[in-house]
């Protein structure tokens, strides 16, 4: 069995706790898990050890993806002793950071660090106000939406690369255009759609906010009609995480979201107190891998219970086995198997993901022919790496690559 490389971590330095209450949040539940204090933070010898595996054991280049909860109640201090760590205990590494946020602890000071050194920032924003306010509230129900949106404006002012990270919900699910329209107009091009499905608490379906796959079938085929026709010069004016990832699939290549590989496990989550779990949605007892305070992150990636639970997204129900459209979903992410018990196994989009391929799979085709009827020699602008046209994916070489991982798409997915 070959050794994965330990290329990428996620880290949940100030654990569940967070300054919202947004009501889809599946992290939220995750405070049963540390009892101990009310508030969690990763103390300095944690984020040393962490830090010094990672450097120590990792290939030339590495990321590191400070998540929530909300990181940035750490304070900007944290950050720039993260920063200080990867360099004391580098060895040459191209390193990048992606921090998602709320923002709403952000200023100036922030924004100035995250371009020095180089961030990438995800920034939880689900469109215009009547969508956003709509479930990320705070915990009195305030709405959140005109400070997010300072802070974006603040982050592109600053010359920040910024994702937009948006949430599928029930209510949003019904207005692609104008979430997919505010968000260009707004500047963050480059874009995040992920569908909501969490348990009700009835135990026996969905909770109410979750979208149901013929309603976000019908939201992709509307996304992808509007992101096709949005072009200037033959070339896409936006980024969407889920369509390059798919391009990629169509290309031959390995795509660069988890969810529609064969197999996941390719990294670890490492907790505030240390714990290293084997996914972001599987923080809990029955997948902790271990502690980097006494097990390494390299052993913990390649052990036993983290190889058990990649292949677990390849035993897949026979309906997958025998689907048309299998090698562009392979049974999409395991979360979204097991939140809805009335799904018996199946991903909970199916039906929608179908409606949504029938309908995309003759335009990535003819992108497809395109890149192919493409020659470098003669029909690329300078700097461009992909070929002109209708509907072309807009990735440039130095652009933030759209896989999340905090590099350029000339040092990650455009190697």
């Amino acid at each position: 069995m070959p050794v994965k490389p330990l290329t990428s971590i996620m880290i949940k330095p100030a654990g569940p706790d967070c300054n919202l209450a947004c009501s889809y949040c599946f992290y939220r539940r995750k405070q049963a898990l540390f009892p101990e204090a009310k508030t969690h933070r990763m103390a300095d010898d944690v984020l040393e050890e962490m830090i010094r595996q990672l450097m120590e054991r990792s290939g030339p280049e590495v990321s590191l993806v400070w998540q929530g909860g909300e990181p940035t109640l750490m304070g900007l201090p944290f950050y720039q002793k993260v920063v200080a760590l990867e360099q004391k205990h580098g060895r040459g590494q191209v390193v990048g950071n992606g921090l998602q946020t709320n923002g709403l602890l952000l200023d100036r000071d922030w924004t100035k660090f995250f371009r020095q050194y180089r961030f990438l920032i995800g920034l939880s924003l689900d469109g215009p106000e009547h969508v956003h306010d709509h479930y990320r509230c705070t915990r009195d129900g305030t709405g959140t939406w005109s400070r997010t949106v300072e802070r974006a404006r603040m982050l592109l002012d600053e010359g920040v690369a910024t994702n937009a990270l948006i949430v599928v919900s029930d209510y949003a699910a019904r207005y692609p255009e104008e979430i997919y329209d505010f968000h260009k107009d707004l500047g963050l091009t480059f874009m995040q759609f992920i569908p909501c499905v969490e348990p009700g608490e009835d135990g026996f379906s969905a909770a109410p906010f979750s979208v149901s796959s013929e309603v976000f079938g019908i939201f992709l085929c509307r996304l992808f009609d509007r992101w096709r026709a949005d072009v200037q010069d033959g070339k896409a004016l936006t980024s969407i995480r889920f369509f390059d990832a798919l391009f990629h699939v169509y290309l031959g290549l390995e795509p660069p979201e988890c969810t529609i590989r064969k197999e996941c496990g390719d990294y670890v989550v490492v907790e505030h107190n240390g714990d290293v779990y084997a996914c972001d949605f599987f923080v809990e007892p029955g997948w902790r891998l271990g502690n980097v305070m006494q097990d390494s992150l390299d052993a913990m990636l390649n052990g036993r219970r983290q190889t058990r639970f990649g292949r677990q997204k390849a035993a897949l129900p026979e309906p997958c086995r025998s689907c048309t459209w299998l090698r562009l979903c392979r049974g999409g992410c395991l979360k979204d198997r097991i939140r809805d018990p009335r799904d018996r196994g199946l991903n909970h989009f199916c039906e929608g993901l179908q409606t949504f391929f029938k309908h995309a799979d003759p335009h990535f085709r003819e992108m497809v022919a395109q890149w192919e009827r493409y020659d470098p020699r003669g029909t690329a602008a300078e700097g461009e790496t992909q070929p002109r046209g209708p509907g072309r994916i807009r990735i440039g070489r130095n652009d933030p690559c759209p896989c999340g991982s905090g590099l350029k798409y000339k040092k990650c997915c455009g190697r």
